[in-house]
């Protein structure tokens, strides 16, 4: 941010009389509300710190570090003294009284725009931090920036002097600011989770390629039922530490027979006939394992798509969210893809054999959705015995439709809990008790 950029914004905010909310909506973002619905972000990332303006939005996660709860204490509902920025330096100071205080105190809110050491810094009445976004200790800067200590100035800005400039309809420009930042930061995610997810199905899509062809495997079984045959005709041929046999074959031709290491003379034979009666077993489940594969290779091609039609930072989280991999490892939970929304988890199985998984899984008052009269994923909300709010009985029907259909269209998904679900056979089901919310999928074309 550039001091006279700070200077508008900080003229711009006098017109408010209190801070309604305050708390930390991502690792380096803070929100304050003020007057109950004006929301204006301050994104405190070193190197790219700036303030915006959007409509207020719920946090992905919650932050409940020693920060995070003096800032909802001593800033939300406090009343704004006074607002101002320091001289020369890009650095904006909010002077509060917090409702909180049994006694009238004033504290200040500081956020410090100043490069690799970009902050946000309550202080007390005598300027001695009470907490900070940040730590700084003396080995990092001369600067200390702890709890109990006294904050000291920031020395005089030396280098070459920013030049002034004017700002017509500072809304405008701190909304716009938001769409660049938005714009930015939503290409950069796009980039990694389209690469992430593009790994995931080139894996299974390379374990799918190298399933044996079952016609192959019958030709295998035939080859090793008829070598453990010849074996047991040339068995008086074969010495303890023989490695091949040299012989001839039913039709009279000469045959090589590689004999494996290990394995006494009257065994060899039983060797070559549990190995036709594995590649007859592979043969006859082979076709289970493509379709398992080709699933979820699918599966990962909706989310693929749907990530590419994302349009926000909050849909490409809900997408592939960052705490779903590191539960994922916790929980060592294999048989289903993980999300989550709003704090409440969210399991979707990736082909039939994981949606039979998850009803075996999921508890009698868990929700379960499934898109109506369309094959599609199975999906379950943990509910804990909670009732669950629509938004989030929202976003999981947008889930279930993403990521088992790419075709833009109008599709109903059918909700209800999982004790009205009855499994007929495979995935198949039938439900009762149930209610339906419609789910548009936006796409190429959208068909009426």
């Amino acid at each position: 941010m550039k001091h006279y950029e700070l200077k508008t914004i900080s003229e711009h905010l006098q017109k408010f009389n209190y801070i309604s909310r305050a708390r930390r909506i991502e690792n380096n973002t803070i929100e304050l509300t003020f007057d109950r619905d004006n929301s204006y972000f301050f994104h405190m990332t070193r190197g790219e710190s700036f303030v915006y303006k959007h409509k207020s939005i719920r946090p992905l996660q919650g932050y409940n570090a020693p920060f995070d709860t003096l800032l909802h204490s001593l800033v939300s509902a406090s009343r704004i003294v006074d607002i101002q920025v320091v001289k020369g330096d890009r650095i904006i100071r909010f002077t509060l009284a917090p409702k909180s205080s049994y006694k009238e105190k004033q504290i200040v809110l500081q956020f410090e725009f100043t490069g690799r050491h970009t902050n946000a810094i309550l202080i007390d009445e005598n300027e001695v931090v009470i907490e900070a976004l940040r730590h700084i200790d003396a080995d990092s800067s001369f600067r200390v920036i702890r709890p109990g200590v006294e904050l000291k100035s920031i020395p005089p800005f030396t280098g070459k002097k920013e030049l002034d400039g004017e700002i017509d309809d500072i809304e405008e420009y701190l909304s716009q600011k938001y769409l660049n930042y938005e714009a930015k930061r939503v290409n950069g995610l796009k980039k990694q989770k389209l690469l992430s997810v593009e790994k995931k199905r080139e894996k299974l899509q390379k374990l799918l390629d190298k399933l044996p062809n079952p016609k192959s495997l019958a030709r295998d079984e035939k080859k090793y039922q008829n070598i453990a045959n010849i074996i047991l005709a040339n068995l008086y041929k074969i010495k303890r530490y023989d490695k091949k046999l040299e012989t001839y074959d039913f039709e009279g031709n000469e045959i090589t027979i590689k004999l494996p290491k290990g394995v006494v003379p009257n065994r060899i034979s039983e060797y070559f006939f549990n190995q036709a009666k594995r590649t007859r077993s592979k043969a006859k489940n082979v076709h289970i394992e493509q379709e398992n594969l080709s699933t979820k290779v699918a599966f990962y091609a909706n989310m693929y798509y749907a990530i590419e039609q994302a349009k926000t930072t909050q849909e490409l989280e809900l997408l592939v969210p960052k705490r779903a991999k590191a539960q994922r490892k916790k929980e060592k939970i294999k048989e289903c893809e993980l999300f989550w929304i709003d704090d409440y988890k969210v399991l979707i199985g990736r082909n039939s054999k994981e949606n039979q998984a998850l009803l075996k899984l999921a508890k009698s008052n868990d929700l379960w959705m499934h898109i109506r009269d369309i094959p599609s994923s199975h999906l379950i909300i943990k509910t804990d015995k909670q009732n669950l709010p629509d938004s989030v009985i929202e976003k999981a029907s947008k889930l279930c439709v993403d990521f088992s259909l790419t075709q833009a269209g109008d599709y109903e998904v059918d909700y209800c809990k999982r004790r009205f679900v009855k499994i007929q056979e495979g995935s198949n089901v039938e439900y009762d008790k149930y209610k339906t919310i419609k789910v548009r999928k936006d796409g190429i074309e959208i068909r009426e």
